[in-house]
């Protein structure tokens, strides 16, 4: 609380003793309340400063950590990202080191969770075929562990069920740029299907194997670089160029809020020459 400076008058010395003796009085006073003066005009100058003081007391509401208050209004595609997170138990870079697997001497070069934010997905992901869209959002599993995948290596379907679970679809390329399509049961780890790419063509073999060869940073390097910048869950890692025909990683990232951060990482330097938030 502010008081107003005492103004400064010319009192006489019997005046000023009786001040002295005053104060003593007005220090019990101000122990027992913080308003209550020992001059002339206690009494309303009191009440109007306590009336004041109630109105700045805070109310101490505010979430701690930064996380969303549970009461906190959500738009659609939050919605639709958490609850498909909180689904998700196998974690981006378990899922990239199950996809790698299936492919001898492969390198991962797309990685995506199928169902959140596909229509703004600048990465060109390929897309499963059978496999479900819609991902159920039933459970409450936190995303944020780190889940266990167990690959089977075979690229056999999965157990019946895995239809309706949300999952990871990679691509990964040989050394001579073929590449293969691995989905991935984003809740059990499974490996649900693993083959390589029909309609690719020589000449899209051979970009994809020029790109790699440039890509001195890995996917998780890059995840890691993105996720240093914004804590979250990564939900997206591919490789491409950017408007100015530079290599890099777009990493998207779903921090607390429920709102996604892409970051394009350049795939030779590690450094991210952008970011942009998507708050819808």
């Amino acid at each position: 609380m502010r008081f107003e400076p005492r103004r400064n008058k010319t009192a006489s010395p019997r005046t000023r003793r009786l001040r002295v003796a005053g104060g003593a009085l007005c220090a019990v006073a101000l122990a027992a309340a913080l308003v209550t003066g020992c001059g002339q005009n206690s009494g309303d100058d009191t009440a109007a400063e306590t009336s004041e003081a109630a109105k700045v007391l805070p109310n101490q509401t505010t979430s701690p950590s930064g996380s969303p208050s549970g009461t906190a209004s959500l738009t659609q595609d939050q919605t639709e990202r958490k609850d498909l997170l909180s689904t998700v138990k196998v974690t981006f870079d378990t899922a990239a080191t199950t996809a790698v697997g299936e492919v001898s001497g492969g390198k991962l070069t797309d990685l995506d969770l199928e169902g959140l934010d596909d229509e703004d997905d600048a990465s060109g992901s390929p897309s499963p075929s059978g496999t479900s869209s819609s991902p159920s959002p039933e459970g409450s599993a936190s995303p944020s562990g780190t889940g266990s995948a167990s690959p089977s290596g075979t690229g056999s379907p999965s157990p019946s069920g895995s239809s309706s679970s949300p999952k990871w679809i990679a691509e990964v390329a040989e050394e001579d740029g073929t590449a293969h399509k691995v989905t991935i049961d984003a809740v059990s780890g499974d490996v649900i299907d693993s083959a390589p790419d029909a309609d690719q063509s020589d000449a899209d073999k051979k970009a994809l194997a020029d790109q790699l060869s440039q890509a001195t940073q890995t996917p998780q390097q890059a995840a890691k670089v993105a996720t240093d910048k914004q804590p979250g869950w990564v939900t997206s890692v591919g490789l491409d160029e950017n408007d100015s025909k530079v290599l890099v990683w777009q990493v998207d990232v779903v921090s607390k809020d429920w709102n996604k951060t892409t970051f394009d990482v350049d795939a030779a330097k590690g450094t991210i020459t952008n970011q942009q938030v998507d708050d819808d």
